[in-house]
Formats: structure tokens, C-alpha cells, sequence
């Protein structure tokens, strides 16, 4: 069965490939709604299908607060509408290790995206998953409504799978401590309620054959019920398939059972295989049947529960690298605690919980007021624990040569471990494997700068050659100008966290030697925060008195956790690492009045030198001039100040620098229409080539004899 799930896999991979999707739809459809819809602030997104079964992925602005109150009232999964838009390009990747939306689209069979212009919803009959997602729906509500606020979204996701309401720092902890996968209903979840329906079934007297008929009815139901992810499918159809096979055997067979499950579930949705929860859902399950003969030479439940735990981790773990980039060490010992506390205690409880809360007797909220006291304790614990250092392994996203060569060297150690002999040699080997890739990703003997793209905002990356030191220049954000509070969403879009992170992680860097904030405007500091929380920062510089302004707060309060040590810069201050200069050459006074206060950046390799002026306008490149002309002249690389606005680059500074290359860092289609004409015409009539992180995403150059621009 393991060669029959192999050629598959081969097969769906190679069909995958080759659908071919329309590439349009016409202006007006009927579009139904699936379990895949959220309504984010003003925002409705999520997935439709039309009348042919056909994806798309679909948004829509809604109108005003009434009718967004109205569509609050009932789950929107399942209904219908005849909607009017348009097809529309979905966004580009910001960078190789940004979210890439149409991977995504390509997992899930969409289309494309679908623009909204205008809707009317259509009255259907009460089809069965209107009602099961009309269901989940109100149990949502209901846990919201009568749980304490502390614990009401662990219990949504737990119980519902809905984690769209937990916390980005208790998120953050789960991933550091590699426990992210309890939170995600899957075999855990549906053994117990196997366990729970199995249990009352035999109570109520319920003949076996009847029983085993209820159970293959109510585990799908189930399935939907809780948002029906590729984790929690896969452990349905195992059940499923282990039942209907028991029929027919007293030993049903876990790793056929997972075979033919993996079959099915392809043979229904081919793509499913390119979305990471399907696979590392079934490799996980793989992991644990095929450690059985392991598992057999334990000595004990702890020992068992160490081997599963390894093994599960080992064999998922080239995958996680791959796409997030990062695993976590703890997670091991972590795993040994927490899987017994949320089996034994923290999920059952949840499900007690949900119980009472729909019993009318207020006697029975005690238990509530049990429970949430030690859920929190707990949570503090995790918090604490999670704060340690050094608890991520993370060498950057692998070549795919260098992970087939790391399943291989598992493979290796899991034959050794099952045949006891050599298994200390088999794990030096996986330790010898992981240093070298450490050592090896991404290294470069060239400088290496990326001016990545943040939207309407500026974040450079410098990485010297052999990974000897990395510095960032600001760290993008968004200017934020209010609005209406209902059309506020949940979760904020952070740059930092969703932008920037990913490209360090992406690239490896777990450390920043200096982040340089070169003046106090959001588009230039706001992900600061965020890039402090994720990776560890030696020192800040900042431009001197830019502290004082409300934007910087925030920097400040994270700093101060983190004890990192911020430093007022200005002109003159210089210094040289590896075999790279740096040199600030302003301001050259310490009162800050904004972008002409803002810290620019000489950075020299060999013979080339790259000119960082962040917002400097006319002003203050006309006392660059003055003061400082000799430094700036004839420069490598010049990122256009302040976004390449009409206020900067000026004609004289564009004559002096006379750059070989002009770098524009703005958003597509920004509202102040970064770059100005009048500059790119400036540019282009000096016949000065230049590259604008709109257009380009973001724009990786090689420093050494020559400017080579990577490509991805």
C-alpha cells in the first residue's frame, strides 16, 4: 500500500500540474459560499463556488455598519448569492519567502480572485451543510457569549477549530515551543469523540453493527462541523476506513487504512497535496504507524511518548523547514508535556465546559471559575518558557537537493532505531547533517543588500560575506489614518511580522547586529516591533530626539523587554565591519523637525559605495551638498529619497552622486504617486537605469567586483 499511495502521489502531483483552470468568469455569476469565509473589519473574504463546482477566491468591501450587522446575524458558509465583478490579478510574492498567493490558489483549485462590486443574496432550500455551517455557527456565538473572555478563544479553536480570535503573542509561544499542531483539530479531536459517540452508543444498548453505521453518519457531520481541514479529514476517513475494513477482518490494517484514506482524499481534491496541513498531517500519522516496531521496544509510557515525539517531529521536520524556514528544538520535551496536559485535561474540560454552558443552572458555573484560573496559569507557564533564548533552529529555507539528502539521513537513523544497531552512529550523522546546513544555506562571499518590498516604505537588508554581520535599514510600516471603527479589523496587516520576518527567516538570520531607524515616520519604523518580538536585535539606531514622537513608542516598550540598547546616531560617527565601511553623514544636528533629520547611510565595499538618504528632501540634500559633497560623489547605487517624491532628488544632488543605479522603494499604485514624474524623468534624462520595488518586488543585488542582481 505504501508503493500505492507513492505512485499517488507521483501521478496527482504530475495531474495537478497540468489542470488547466479558466481563467475567467463572467461578470455576473452565482456564487455559493464555502466553510472557508471570514468578515475582517469592512472585509468579506474567503472562497465560492459556482454552479460548475469552480473555486474562486472572492472579496468584497462591504457597504455600511447595517449591512454588516446583518451579515453578523447567520454563518454566510452556504449561502448563496448572484454577485457582479470582476477577475482580478492576485498580488505578486514580495519576496521568494513571502506567502505566495497563487501556490495558494493552485492548493485549493481556485480560479482566481473575484471582485465583489455587488451582491443579492438568492433563498435556497435548508441544504444539510447550511445547517451544519448555521450550526458551527452559533456554537461560535454561544462559546463567545458564555465563556470567561480569557478562555473563549482556546475553547473556539479547540472545540470548533476556529483560531481566528487567539492572541499573535500566545500564537507565537505555541510555535516556539512546536505545539502549534494542538490547536488544530485532527487525530487527537476525533479519536476522543470516537472514544466519547463509542461509548454512549454502547450505553444506550446500540447494537455493534447499528453502532459502527451511526459513527461512519456522524463523523463527516462532525468533520464539517469543525471547519473540516485536511487534518481533520484525514483522521475521519481513517476511522472510517478502519471500520468498514473491520467489517470484513478481526486486524484491520493502520497502514493500509492510511493508504486508502490518502487515495481517497487525493482521488476528491488532487491539489490538496500542495497544502502543507495535508501533508504534514499524513506524514505525521506515517511516522507514528511506521514506528510501531520502535515503539514495541519501549520500556515504559514515558519512552513511548519520547519515540512518537521524535519520530513525528523528524519526519515533518524537512517539510516545516521548507516552508516556514525555522523548527523548534524545544519541542521535543515540550511535546512530552503539553500532548498529556491537552489529552487528559485542557481539551476534555473544554468539551465539559461546552456542556454545561448549555444547561440553565447557574449553580453550575463554578466550574468555570475552576477552570479559568488554572488555563491562565497555565498560559503564564507557557508565556515564561517560550521567552528563552535559542529555542528556534533556524538555517534558512534549504535547497530541495539538501532535503531529499535530510529524509534520507531520518530514514537512516529510524532503520537504526528499529533495528537497535548503530543508532548512536545514525544519530551523529542527522546532528553532523543539520550543522552542515546550518553553516552552508544561503552563505555568500559578496556584500548582499536587499531593498525589500514593504509597500509604501523603506526596509534594506545588508548581509555581509560569510554571514559576519547583518544590518537593517528601517523596517517599513503603513500609515494608519483612522476610519470608522466598524470597519476596524481583528488583526492589523504588520508589515514587520508578515513582510520583513519572513525574508530574515527565509534567508536564515536569527540576529541583527544593527537596526537602523533612520527618521520617525510609521512607513519607516511601525515593523520595528514586530522584528524585535521575532529576532534578536545587538543595538538600534535612531536619529538624534526622534524618541519624543508617538510613533517610536511602541519600539521603545519592545527594546526595553528585550534589554536592547538604543543609540542616538548622527554625521561623522563611522565604523567598519568585516570588510565593509559605514558612515552616517546626517544630520548634523541633534533637534529633530522630521525628514530632513534623517539618518543617511554611506555604505563602502571594494570600489562600489551605496547612498541610504532615507526621507531627505531638498533641504537637506542641498547642506548634504554643502557640507559633505567629496563623500557622496560618484556613488554605486542611490536609493531615492523619501520615495523618489518631488521634494528630493534633486537635479544638483542627482548631478554629484551621479549613481549607476537609482533604487525606488514605494507601493504599488500609492495614493501620493511615489515615484514623481518629475524625478523618474530626471532619472531617465541622465540615462541612469533604475529599478522601483513596486514593479520589481524585491530587488536583491550581489556586491563584489560587479553589481549582479539576483533573481528568484
Amino acid at each position: 500500500m505504501i508503493m500505492v499511495a507513492s505512485f499517488a502521489i507521483l501521478f496527482f502531483v504530475s495531474t495537478s500540474v497540468r489542470i488547466q483552470m479558466p481563467k475567467e468568469l463572467p461578470k455576473e455569476a452565482i456564487l455559493t459560499w464555502t466553510s472557508q469565509v471570514k468578515i475582517n473589519g469592512g472585509t468579506v473574504r474567503g472562497f465560492m463556488k459556482n454552479e460548475q463546482h469552480q473555486k474562486v477566491y472572492v472579496t468584497y468591501k462591504i457597504q455600511d455598519e447595517n449591512e454588516k450587522v446583518q451579515l453578523l446575524k447567520h454563518a454566510l458558509a452556504g449561502k448563496t448569492f448572484v454577485v457582479t465583478g470582476q477577475l482580478v490579478e492576485p498580488s505578486k510574492k514580495q519576496h521568494p519567502y513571502s506567502f505566495d498567493m497563487h501556490q495558494y490558489f493552485k492548493s485549493h483549485r481556485a480560479i482566481g480572485v473575484f471582485e465583489i462590486e455587488k451582491w443579492q443574496f438568492v433563498p435556497n432550500k435548508r441544504a444539510i451543510l447550511s445547517l451544519i455551517y448555521e450550526q458551527r455557527f452559533k456554537m461560535g456565538n454561544h462559546i463567545d457569549n458564555t465563556f470567561p473572555k480569557s478562555i473563549a478563544a482556546e475553547a473556539k479553536a479547540l472545540i470548533l477549530g476556529n483560531q481566528e480570535d487567539v492572541q499573535q503573542e500566545d500564537q507565537r509561544a505555541y510555535q516556539v515551543l512546536g505545539i502549534t499542531h494542538l490547536f488544530a483539530i485532527s487525530g487527537l479531536h476525533v479519536g476522543l469523540m470516537t472514544i466519547i459517540f463509542q461509548q454512549l452508543l454502547k450505553r444506550a444498548h446500540i447494537r455493534k453493527e447499528h453502532a459502527k453505521i451511526l459513527l461512519c453518519i456522524s463523523l463527516p457531520v462532525y468533520a464539517l462541523l469543525v471547519g473540516g481541514a485536511p487534518s481533520v479529514w484525514r483522521a475521519v476517513l481513517t476511522v472510517l476506513v478502519l471500520l468498514i475494513i473491520s467489517s470484513f477482518t478481526r486486524k484491520p490494517s493502520l497502514l493500509t487504512s492510511l493508504s486508502l484514506c490518502f487515495i481517497i482524499f487525493v482521488s476528491v481534491e488532487p491539489n490538496s497535496i500542495f497544502q502543507i496541513g495535508f501533508q504534514l498531517s499524513f506524514l505525521a500519522a506515517l511516522a507514528i504507524i511506521l514506528s510501531t516496531k520502535i515503539i514495541k521496544n519501549a520500556k515504559n509510557t514515558i519512552v513511548v511518548s519520547l519515540i512518537i515525539t521524535i519520530v513525528c517531529q523528524l519526519l515533518v521536520a524537512p517539510i516545516l523547514l521548507f516552508n516556514f524556514y525555522e523548527i523548534s528544538i524545544s519541542s521535543f520535551l515540550m511535546n512530552l508535556i503539553f500532548v498529556p496536559l491537552f489529552s487528559i485535561i485542557i481539551l476534555p474540560a473544554n468539551l465539559i465546559l461546552l456542556c454545561i454552558s448549555y444547561v440553565p443552572i447557574n449553580e453550575l458555573q463554578f466550574v468555570f471559575q475552576l477552570y479559568e484560573p488554572f488555563r491562565l496559569l497555565i498560559q503564564l507557564v507557557i508565556l515564561k518558557i517560550q521567552s528563552i533564548p535559542y529555542q528556534m533552529w533556524n538555517p534558512g529555507k534549504p535547497p530541495l537537493i539538501a532535503l531529499a539528502i535530510l529524509y534520507a539521513v531520518i530514514i537512516l537513523f529510524f532503520l537504526a532505531m528499529e533495528k537497535q544497531k548503530k543508532r548512536l552512529f545514525a544519530f551523529i550523522a542527522v546532528v553532523i547533517f543539520c550543522v552542515l546546513l546550518d553553516i552552508s544555506v544561503n552563505r555568500s562571499q559578496s556584500l548582499r543588500m536587499s531593498f525589500i518590498s514593504v509597500g509604501q516604505g523603506d526596509s534594506t537588508l545588508i548581509e555581509l560575506p560569510n554571514k559576519k554581520g547583518v544590518i537593517l535599514v528601517d523596517a517599513g510600516g503603513i500609515l494608519r489614518f483612522g476610519g470608522e471603527d466598524w470597519k476596524q479589523p481583528k488583526k492589523q496587516y504588520e508589515v514587520g511580522r508578515q513582510v520583513i520576518v519572513p525574508y530574515l527567516k527565509g534567508r536564515g538570520i536569527s540576529k541583527i547586529d544593527q537596526l537602523i531607524l533612520s527618521h520617525a515616520d510609521a512607513d519607516h519604523v511601525e515593523g520595528a516591533e514586530e522584528i524585535l518580538e521575532e529576532v534578536s536585535v545587538r543595538e538600534i539606531h535612531i536619529t538624534p530626539n526622534s524618541l519624543e514622537k508617538s510613533v517610536m513608542a511602541d519600539v521603545i516598550n519592545e527594546a526595553q523587554k528585550k534589554k536592547t540598547p538604543i543609540i542616538e546616531r548622527m554625521a561623522g560617527m563611522s565604523w567598519r565591519f568585516g570588510e565593509v565601511d559605514f558612515e552616517y553623514l546626517m544630520p548634523r544636528d541633534t533637534e529633530y523637525e522630521g525628514n530632513n533629520d534623517s539618518l543617511v547611510l554611506m555604505v563602502r565595499y571594494k570600489q562600489h559605495s551605496i547612498l541610504l538618504p532615507g526621507d531627505l528632501e531638498k533641504e537637506g540634500e542641498a547642506e548634504l551638498l554643502q557640507k559633505g559633497a567629496e563623500k557622496i560623489t560618484d556613488v554605486s547605487i542611490l536609493k531615492a529619497g523619501h520615495h523618489g517624491s518631488k521634494t528630493s532628488t534633486t537635479e544638483s544632488f542627482l548631478e554629484v552622486t551621479n549613481p549607476k543605479l537609482v533604487i525606488y522603494s514605494t507601493g504599488l499604485k500609492n495614493r501620493y504617486n511615489h515615484p514623481a514624474k518629475e524625478v523618474t524623468d530626471r532619472v531617465d534624462a541622465a540615462k541612469i537605469p533604475s529599478l522601483n520595488t513596486a514593479e520589481e518586488q524585491t530587488i536583491i543585488l550581489r556586491i563584489d567586483d560587479h553589481i549582479l542582481r539576483e533573481m528568484e
